[in-house]
């Protein structure tokens, strides 16, 4: 690699390479539809990091509402 040249990196959601670039607004993306994709698989459920839910005000074991 030369020292102007970019690595490249696989897109999280459609794996298709894009060039790891400070001014590309939707990075590790390839575009603004993956990123939103992504998103929604969070907002699903259908990604999660594993592991005991958290406590708080918002857990639904709290008697504080």
């Amino acid at each position: 690699m030369t020292e102007n040249q970019r690595p490249s990196v696989k897109c999280p959601t459609c794996s298709r390479f894009v060039e790891w670039d400070p001014d590309n607004p939707w990075r590790p993306f390839c575009s603004e539809r993956c990123k939103m994709v992504d998103l929604g698989s969070w907002a699903n459920g259908d990604r999660y990091i594993p592991g005991d839910p958290a406590e708080g005000p918002w857990s639904e074991d709290s008697s504080d509402y």
